[in-house]
């Protein structure tokens, strides 16, 4: 989750080249909501300032959506 599109490239190759699987990408806190609550991911990348909603809001909310998903604020 970053609403930089070069940061999202980067750390999704990053990701994929350490053989993990990439489900999808926010480009902010409400959208991260709302992808985790249908997809459940193991973890999570998250930028901490973004438009709409940043990172330090959206940990809580995704959270309640996916209990068991890790966060690795960037």
């Amino acid at each position: 989750v970053d609403d930089a599109i070069f940061m999202r490239t980067i750390l999704k190759k990053m990701l994929t080249e350490a053989d993990f699987t990439v489900i999808g990408e926010a480009g902010n806190g409400m959208q991260a909501i709302e992808m985790a609550k249908e997809l459940k991911p193991d973890i999570i990348t998250l930028d901490i300032t973004m438009p709409e909603m940043g990172g330090l809001e959206a940990i809580d909310k995704i959270l309640e959506v996916s209990p068991n998903t890790k966060i690795i604020m960037c």
